[in-house]
């Protein structure tokens, strides 16, 4: 089709008659332009379907003008099958609801938009945890059914449970004609029996189906379902007559090439009453595969595999304590054991040890009892799509103590063999790798023997495009070879259906088109996948971008730099497209979108705008001038999460300040980047005239002045604090303490109690501090774009601090604490900057260091708090630093809020994103306020304590409280302040 002849208006009036949500804006069409794998389709236009009729339009019209259409659900498809250059269905929108739950028949009805992992809550939620949905692959939590049916997904407990087709009872479609039929495991009928042409349809297809099994028996049976993953090309064995003429499950896996799913009845399993993991370590992945065999005797749910590289990133990017629980070696294997009792199943687990240390390749194997030591194994494999993207390795061999990083494609990351071939076909892969002079990083499903494969392949020059399209064409026949399959779960898309003339017959691919011409005489549908393929190196993402300088303020090299690359063009191709950013539950990333649930709001969607820009804009100026950008970038709360929930540490918060100060470069910003971004000065003249500021602030003055400040009305401003309270708190400051305690503006300007409270603290552990009231951070500059003046404040800070010792700097602001910590060496490139960034500590980190000393408070310490981390220090610090703290300090029922508070400083304040603010502190910080009864709540950042404020309706300055002041021995305590504004 050619996409410029296409009247896209014309398309766009009637799907907008029709009721249809569609969109064909600049930034919606960037966003959907990828997936996860490596290419690029702009479409035509997104629609977000409601019901099984508008899809039904949406097809109608598109027949019409020879559009074709694509199916969408969280978009993590790596063959390229989720993109196309027609319209783009995305069901994951509207479409994501569970009908029903059928406990006695172990099934549900669902449509084809609802997440994986949260069809399988629901289960267990509506069957008391007796059944769940058995499909688990890796990116379940964003991934959704009706993906996981295009691409026959299966997971981390194949070996127990199969493929979705095993799982897949009937699918209701609706066909390039428009019809809604159907498919079920004996045959195919018209949804309403009353609709006549859908009637017809049914019967034609099931003749032209039955037809196409008589002339094909022979191939069908002896090239299909030769081995359990076996997914590329359609599954027309399941039409035979020994199988029952089953049509549901010879759709799975079809890729949205012959109907679009538009509701699922699913089989559900129950759950087995006791499970436990055992995690086995090898000298290297060849080795571990050899003893697959052997750990299939005992039954096992699971065999997981994945190599060094994956550990060492996750533990560079996210610190040694993010991989716990891993014997010795260089490769591992996780066996998951389940049974009917605890003691049963750890029985089988000791003889399963003992029979692969006698087997002699066993190095190290362990039974991980702890849970949350099972949890960050099991992350680290979760995460390995995007761990594998940009690998760490040498950590600070690189310039600037930088670790360099590898970067690693897909295009060969999901081929299968028969689990005894899979060792045999390992070592001949790494022999294939090292002949193309390519590394491969190792994972999948070794108990199943699928593989996924990461590789350096370089697609930016015309060279490594070559290499990469030869070493394909070895590595199918190198599969084929051994009796595998090209996919066995990803699907074969536009990465590898070029290559199925590898892998079958001539017969067999003319069946594979004939089946679906049944379907979708005219290719309507999702055209060039599986049949009539597109070739394998056309419409590679990173081909053909211009090589453009753009000057950034931030040195981009925190996730790895080229040399021959431009650096934010590299930072902004990090994301890869796995989409944990989309995810509803785990970590904190992204809260923009948990609360909208619009791919515009999430990290990944914001980086593909990015990408565009990087690509398609005229020149550079024209490129920061994007509204496009701005429009995508608006909703980012620079909560940081992303710099640590992301596998490839795409940092938004950085890419939005980097931008804001181009885009906004010589031109009136919004007021709030005045009045809040430059709040460190105007808090200087706040504490000369506080008791009268105090004062003059009643509800109605505050309001004006908020909107004066271009700050939203429905939030109470703070009390602010005078110089004469925050002299009164460092008192006992002393010059060339043990300590440096910096005291930044939001502690000076609202909360200076904290920093007597800390001095305290501190002392209470045998350490002085010397309290710096006379440096900044330049948060909120950064935080509004504003890098000129960030940099200038932090070069002062940074030379300030830098005085020649090691001593601490610890900070009770957490943002602040991440600003230094992180944003100054970024900004400020000197080795000044680095050394005091190094020094660097929140005040939860000098506690745990104080406590690792033998200190324990003096204070009389609250048995149970409710804690909300600030996201920052989640980000910056590590996501269990606050919980560290407390149960150093003897707190052990701790209640924590993991998520942002919503007010992320300055964006909460703003008119425009109040609103939001609040949807997105329902997602962790309210339901927690909501059980805390009298429990005090922790509150380190001061944007989470306005939060509380506002959610409780306490406007004090008791609505919450900081960790110094739970830990602080006295003698008077914390100032009473509690005459705030309401």
């Amino acid at each position: 089709m050619d996409t410029e002849l296409v009247d896209v208006d014309t398309l766009l009036a009637v799907l907008l008659r029709a009721g249809i949500d569609v969109d064909s804006s600049p930034r919606r069409l960037a966003e959907y332009s990828y997936d996860a794998s490596n290419y690029r389709v702009p479409p035509l236009a997104v629609a977000f379907p409601r019901s099984a009729e508008d899809v039904r339009a949406v097809v109608l019209a598109c027949a019409e003008g020879e559009i074709p259409v694509v199916s969408r659900g969280g978009g993590t498809s790596m063959a390229g099958n989720a993109i196309g250059a027609g319209v783009v269905l995305d069901f994951s929108r509207h479409m994501n609801n569970v009908v029903s739950i059928d406990e006695s028949a172990q099934s549900a009805v669902v449509e084809p938009g609802i997440v994986i992992s949260e069809l399988a809550a629901a289960a267990s939620a509506a069957t008391n945890g007796a059944l769940t949905y058995a499909p688990d692959p890796s990116s379940r939590t964003r991934a959704t059914v009706g993906g996981a049916i295009g691409n026959d997904a299966c997971g981390n407990h194949s070996v127990r449970y199969g493929r979705t087709a095993d799982h897949t009872i009937a699918l209701d479609v609706v066909t390039a004609a428009g019809h809604l039929l159907r498919a079920t495991r004996s045959g195919i009928c018209a949804v309403d029996p009353e609709d006549a042409a859908a009637v017809e349809a049914a019967s034609r297809i099931t003749a032209e189906l039955q037809a196409l099994v008589s002339d094909n028996m022979a191939h069908f049976r002896l090239e299909l379902a030769r081995i359990a993953r076996q997914v590329s090309g359609f599954h027309l064995s399941t039409l035979l007559p020994e199988n029952g003429f089953d049509v549901a499950r010879a759709l799975v896996g079809s890729e949205g090439t012959c109907a679009i799913v538009v509701a699922a009845t699913v089989a559900l399993v129950p759950v087995p009453p006791a499970a436990l993991l055992l995690s086995l370590g090898y000298e290297d992945v060849v080795e571990a595969a050899q003893d697959v065999m052997a750990i299939l005797e005992f039954a096992p749910a699971a065999v997981e595999g994945i190599d060094e590289k994956i550990v060492e990133t996750m533990q560079f990017r996210r610190g040694q304590d993010s991989v716990r629980g891993l014997p010795s070696g260089n490769a591992w294997l996780y066996v998951d054991l389940d049974g009917e009792n605890a003691a049963e199943v750890e029985e089988k687990a000791k003889r399963l040890l003992a029979r692969l240390t006698d087997l002699g390749r066993l190095k190290d194997g362990r039974i991980v009892a702890d849970p949350a030591e099972r949890k960050s194994l099991w992350r680290v494999r979760e995460d390995g799509a995007g761990l594998s993207a940009r690998l760490a390795s040498g950590a600070g061999s690189g310039a600037r103590g930088m670790t360099p990083v590898t970067e690693s494609w897909p295009g060969w990351e999901d081929s299968a063999v028969a689990p005894e071939n899979l060792a045999a076909y390992l070592a001949e892969f790494r022999d294939l790798l090292a002949a193309h002079s390519l590394t491969g990083v190792m994972y999948g499903h070794f108990g199943a023997g699928c593989m996924h494969v990461r590789i350096t392949f370089d697609q930016r020059t015309e060279s490594g495009r070559a290499a990469m399209a030869g070493f394909l064409r070895a590595a199918a026949e190198l599969v084929v070879r051994h009796g595998g399959s090209l996919s066995g779960e990803h699907g074969d898309g536009r990465a590898r259906s070029e290559l199925l003339p590898v892998m079958y017959s001539q017969a067999m691919l003319d069946a594979f088109a004939r089946f679906k011409t049944i379907w979708d005489p005219t290719s309507l549908l999702n055209p060039g996948n599986i049949t009539d393929p597109v070739p394998m190196m056309n419409d590679l993402a990173l081909q053909g971008i211009p090589n453009r300088e753009w000057k950034t303020t931030f040195e981009l090299h925190q996730i790895g730099s080229k040399t021959d690359l431009d650096p934010f063009v590299h930072a902004t191709q990090a994301c890869v497209g796995v989409g944990r950013c989309r995810s509803s539950s785990g970590g904190v990333m992204c809260p923009s979108f948990r609360a909208t649930g619009d791919e515009k709001d999430s990290t990944r969607g914001r980086a593909r705008v990015l990408q565009e820009m990087v690509r398609t804009s005229k020149t550079v100026t024209d490129g920061w001038a994007s509204t496009s950008v701005k429009e995508s970038l608006d909703l980012c709360l620079s909560c940081k999460a992303c710099s640590s929930d992301c596998p490839v540490g795409v940092d938004m918060a950085t890419y939005k300040a980097e931008f804001l100060d181009h885009h906004y470069a010589g031109k009136l910003r919004p007021m709030a980047h005045y009045s809040l971004g430059w709040l460190p000065r105007w808090l200087k003249l706040t504490s000369r005239i506080a008791p009268l500021l105090n004062a003059a602030l009643t509800p109605k003055t505050g309001k004006l002045a908020a909107k004066l400040g271009g700050l939203t009305t429905k939030r109470s401003l703070p009390r602010f604090a005078s110089r004469k309270e925050l002299r009164s708190q460092i008192t006992s400051s002393v010059v060339g303490g043990d300590v440096v305690l910096f005291v930044d503006s939001f502690t000076q300007g609202f909360r200076p109690e904290i920093v007597g409270a800390a001095t305290r603290v501190l002392a209470d552990a045998g350490r002085t501090a010397e309290c710096r009231t006379d440096v900044c951070c330049g948060l909120t500059w950064i935080s509004t774009g504003q890098l000129a003046t960030a940099r200038k404040i932090l070069a002062r800070t940074a030379d300030a601090l830098d005085d020649g010792t090691g001593r601490p700097i610890v900070v009770t602001e957490p943002s602040c604490a991440a600003a230094l910590k992180k944003d100054l060496p970024e900004l400020v490139n000197t080795d000044a900057a680095r050394r005091v960034a190094a020094r660097v500590q929140s005040f939860a980190g000098a506690v745990i260091e104080q406590a690792a000393g033998g200190w324990t408070p003096s204070a009389h310490v609250p048995n149970e708090v409710t804690v909300q981390t600030h996201c920052h220090e989640y980000a910056v610090f590590g996501e269990a630093t606050q919980r560290k703290a407390l149960a150093a300090a003897g707190i052990t029922s701790v209640d924590e809020a993991t998520g942002c508070c919503g007010v992320a400083g300055n964006f909460g304040f703003e008119p425009d994103h109040y609103e939001l603010s609040m949807k997105v502190a329902e997602q962790a910080l309210a339901p927690a306020i909501r059980r805390a009864g009298d429990r005090p709540i922790l509150t380190d950042g001061f944007s989470c304590h306005m939060q509380v404020r506002e959610l409780t309706g306490d406007h004090s300055a008791g609505a919450s409280t900081h960790l110094a002041l739970i830990l602080d021995p006295g003698p008077n305590g914390p100032i009473d302040r509690k005459d705030e504004h309401s």
